[in-house]
């Protein structure tokens, strides 16, 4: 295959969201829920070390490992404060909450500040006082291992030969399955992958 087929793949995968490719190449930097970066998740499994773009998809990678003797290194807030999520038989050890501050409807409008963004934290006032002290929304924060599940549904597919992209009505679907509701998680009326 030529090289001018491969990148008109790429720009198509991208833009059905299949991918995200560096600004100023045809490379890739992001398949959800992998970053081909460096990132503030590094998800570990005995000697091996995978970046996560944001703490949904590193629960997402930990559950594409079989949810079983993961640990996935971040900080509180992505301020310093550093903490090791403990994944064992699809359990999170850890009692944390995971925020998402932007809404799912614009999250590809810049998908790597909406990763960026999504982050743990110790519980709900954590959250708050981070939000204030940042200038960012105050979104919506879910317990960590109702988080966990929802990747794990959300990625569970990502190994299948046959994979597709979720359309937006299997998102909202998806969402309202785990009791995601709000400004956060209201999607448009489309039928268009999410």
């Amino acid at each position: 295959m030529d090289s001018g087929t491969i990148e008109r793949a790429l720009r198509d995968l991208a833009d059905n969201h299949g991918c995200v490719l560096h600004p100023n190449a045809p490379a890739l930097w992001v398949i959800h829920p992998f970053s081909m970066a460096p990132t503030a998740f590094a998800v570990q499994r005995d000697d091996r070390i995978w970046w996560g773009n944001c703490a949904w998809c590193s629960l997402g990678i930990a559950a594409l490992l079989g949810g079983q003797g993961v640990a996935i290194h971040t900080t509180i807030g992505g301020e310093g404060e550093p903490v090791t999520v403990h994944v064992d038989r699809h359990r999170v050890r850890e009692d944390l909450v995971v925020h998402f501050p932007i809404p799912m409807a614009r999250a590809w409008d810049n998908v790597i500040f909406t990763c960026s963004t999504m982050l743990v934290f110790k519980d709900e006032p954590s959250v708050d006082a981070w939000s204030d002290r940042h200038a960012l929304p105050r979104g919506d924060a879910q317990p960590i291992q109702t988080v966990y599940e929802f990747a794990r549904s959300w990625y569970g597919r990502h190994l299948d030969p046959g994979w597709r992209k979720w359309t937006i009505s299997e998102a909202r679907e998806m969402f309202r399955t785990f009791g995601f509701g709000g400004p956060i998680w209201d999607l448009p009326m489309t039928d268009r992958n999410f």
